[in-house]
């Protein structure tokens, strides 16, 4: 497999990405990472170290990434929607030995370092701050050749942490040669033909684990990402268009706002250049995936899987119109369903989801938990709950910590969430549990409206019914309050823990 370099020689005037109306060539990016990697030597780091960034969708973030990608480095992206604290906890888990960000992280920066047991030397790659010093200036007397030893390094990246402190999954380091790319690349190209045709839109802060990978895989193969500072669903079909994009990755809460543009907005842009609408991270309710592939035709493919990459499964548009909810049948690993006791459990019971192969990973300076992801036969979990039917395909159902016991029977969030988000009024549902005095707990949504909508009580209780006249009582909520905007990740992930008032 090429690596940006050979893209560089061959086709120096290629867009590598585009942002806006900022187009950065093969050969700057090739060029930025080499005179940042000859920096971050020049600091001190060498192979194995990790290096921090936290920094937007913007010039710098990708030639950041490949800097510490072509240096045998560990790199950790860290989410700008973290407090200062949050920040500092990461700093000083993942022992980061820089810090490259951008200047309007200034403030955050500046408190979060105040918070280091340990001098953490923090660079804005757009310009000079109190906390930050200017990176340009300093990367101009650095030559556009390598300094020093080339070899492959990994991302060190974070759980999402929808569930408590963020774990660092620690995949394996093993030094290879340049272009010799494992885990997503290979996978991309196997699967939907990524190659130097490709036109990759990026809707997604980069800073996750998928769109990161997956942008730095289409880079790999010569193709150009189209990076989104911002999800906007018109402004993705004007650029899907615009930039005859063949592939993209999104999540279902995109697909919610794109599938509520008005008729005429959505038929106003040419989507015909699309090969693949990819998506994962968050479960897509059935109906919303129905509607997608009425829309854009049988591209729309969802893959399962998770920053520790245990796991991935894949279903293709024919599949899930034939198994709505399903995620597919594995690609990477073997998925065994367990009861709380390890017992292997039959087709169609929901239990723990633990994987036989799988990449191997641990979680950083948490041998504990590390342990706990494993079992005696060397199978591995993250704590989803689901299902195998009849055929092997993978069902999901919930997180474990989001399971709501009423009454000793289990109920999954995600199965009135799914029904709620069938009503034309609700944009956005969230279920979650609360105590209840005879129950244990008790089942409650809150929902976030379509734009004119009002939220009265006899609404409420309408969703409510609506939810009872499809799912047994014992599922359903009974309370439903409003709110003008659920908390959710940029990735979809719904934060129930901020629901719960955790």
């Amino acid at each position: 497999m090429d690596f940006i370099d050979q893209h560089a020689a061959r086709n120096p005037d290629k867009a590598a990405y585009v942002l806006g109306d900022q187009v950065v060539t093969f050969r700057e990016l090739s060029e930025a990472s080499i005179r940042i990697a000859n920096f971050l030597r020049a600091k001190g780091v060498e192979r194995g170290d990790v290096v921090a960034l936290l920094q937007p969708n913007a010039v710098g973030m990708l030639e950041s990434a490949w800097a510490c990608q072509r240096s045998g480095f560990r790199y950790t992206a860290i989410s700008d929607r973290l407090t200062a604290s949050e920040i500092a906890y990461i700093l000083e888990d993942s022992g980061a030995k820089v810090l490259l960000t951008a200047q309007r992280y200034d403030d955050v920066v500046g408190k979060a370092l105040a918070e280091t047991a340990r001098p953490v030397p923090a660079y804005a790659v757009d310009g000079a701050g109190q906390a930050v010093e200017d990176l340009r200036p300093l990367l101009e007397s650095q030559p556009t050749v390598p300094t020093g030893a080339e070899c492959e390094g990994v991302d060190l990246l974070y759980s999402s942490g929808t569930t408590g402190r963020p774990k660092g999954v620690a995949a394996s380091l093993d030094y290879l040669p340049l272009g010799t790319a494992s885990g997503t690349a290979p996978f991309l190209q196997a699967t939907w033909n990524f190659g130097p045709e490709t036109v990759y839109l990026s809707p997604a802060p980069l800073y996750h684990a998928a769109p990161m990978r997956t942008s730095m895989a289409v880079q790999r193969f010569g193709g150009t990402v189209i990076v989104m500072p911002k999800f906007d669903a018109e402004e993705a079909l004007r650029l899907i268009e615009h930039h005859a994009v063949t592939h993209t990755q999104m999540v279902p809460t995109m697909f919610v706002r794109m599938l509520n543009l008005p008729a005429d907005v959505r038929a106003r842009y040419d989507l015909s250049t699309l090969q693949a609408v990819i998506h994962a991270a968050a479960p897509c309710p059935p109906a919303v995936k129905r509607a997608m592939i009425d829309w854009v035709g049988p591209i729309v493919d969802e893959f399962y899987s998770s920053t520790e990459a245990i796991l991935m499964t894949l279903i293709r548009s024919a599949e899930a119109l034939e198994k709505p909810g399903s995620v597919g049948k594995p690609l990477i690993g073997t998925p065994h369903i367990l009861d709380e006791a390890g017992n292997e459990l039959p087709p169609n019971v929901p239990g723990i989801i633990w994987s036989e192969g799988g990449l191997d990973f641990e979680y950083l300076n948490s041998p504990e938990k590390t342990a706990g992801s494993r079992n005696e036969r060397g199978w591995r979990t993250v704590g989803d709950i689901g299902y195998l039917d009849e055929d092997g395909y993978l069902f999901l159902s919930d997180r474990r910590e989001d399971l709501v016991l009423v009454g000793g029977v289990n109920v999954y969030p995600q199965e009135a969430e799914n029904v709620l988000l069938e009503h034309p009024a609700v944009l956005d549902a969230g279920v979650f549990g609360a105590p209840h005095p005879e129950y244990g707990q008790e089942v409650r949504a809150v929902v976030q409206l379509n734009p004119g909508i009002d939220p009265t009580s006899e609404l409420a209780e309408s969703l409510m019914e609506f939810c009872r006249e499809r799912l047994a009582k014992v599922k359903c909520p009974r309370v439903l309050t409003f709110t003008e905007q659920l908390p959710r990740t940029p990735t979809g992930k719904l934060l129930r823990r901020e629901l719960r008032g955790d």
